[in-house]
């Protein structure tokens, strides 16, 4: 597998912040026993995002065209489809296995590498999953609620997941000539794919809420148990801080 320094960033800084755990009688009832620093680390992603990502994703969302932009989504999305089809199998979800394995195939093909969504046009329709969803279909608890700098929430279960979903991925073992290059620029369309979408709605969440804090940390483990449950999410565009 190749060396991910974001992964292991992410595992560091869990290690640090397990040690700061916190007895404040409200945190504990959130199972967030790491409140303090949570907060904190949540703090900075979210001064970051005001400085870096939503400039640049404003500009991206204004410099380019809406169809190079659903291009760029499409081909996201089609490269992720052999994470999902696994995670489908693990899951017993035969009739969405299909419809994964389908799409990719017509995509990759008819869709010119996955630009052009030609699957959902002749009535496939996609979804999202993760090897997160598969551990709490299969009953793993979610973990005490966490957040990373630069990777936003992310419970035990789900740091776990993104892991494993790594190693589902077939480029992970694959190397050519700027593959290295090749995988930053994937990772950096990725994020700013998911901001560019999601601009609107986390500024009206920020904006409304009291405590953004807390909004996030609810609306994220609401997206979280909906998905587990095959139930809508109640926002699927909340990006990680």
């Amino acid at each position: 597998m190749k060396f991910n320094p974001s992964l292991l960033a992410a595992l560091c800084a869990a290690l640090m912040v397990s040690a700061c755990a916190t007895k404040d009688p409200e945190a504990v009832a959130q199972n967030d026993p790491w409140e303090p620093t949570n907060r904190a680390m949540f703090d900075f992603d979210v001064k970051l995002d005001h400085a870096v990502a939503t400039p640049v994703a404003k500009f991206y969302r204004s410099a380019v065209p809406e169809p190079a932009r659903d291009g760029i989504h499409n081909a996201l999305t089609n490269l992720n489809s052999p994470v999902v089809f696994t995670n489908d199998v693990l899951q017993g979800e035969g009739d969405k296995a299909t419809d994964t394995f389908g799409r990719f195939m017509i995509n990759s093909t008819v869709g010119v590498a996955g630009l052009v969504d030609v699957a959902a046009k002749m009535g496939i329709p996609g979804h999202d999953n993760d090897f997160g969803i598969t551990l709490g279909k299969a009953g793993a608890a979610e973990g005490s609620y966490l957040v990373l700098p630069l990777v936003g929430p992310k419970p035990p279960r789900d740091l776990v997941g993104t892991g494993v979903d790594i190693a589902f991925d077939p480029l992970t073992y694959m190397s050519w000539n700027n593959s290295t290059l090749y995988m930053i620029i994937r990772g950096g369309l990725g994020v700013l794919d998911n901001r560019a979408a999601s601009i609107d709605v986390v500024e009206q969440i920020e904006r409304s809420s009291i405590d953004f804090y807390a909004t996030t940390r609810s609306l994220y483990r609401q997206n979280r148990a909906a998905q587990i449950n095959n139930g809508k999410a109640p926002d699927e565009n909340l990006p990680n801080f």
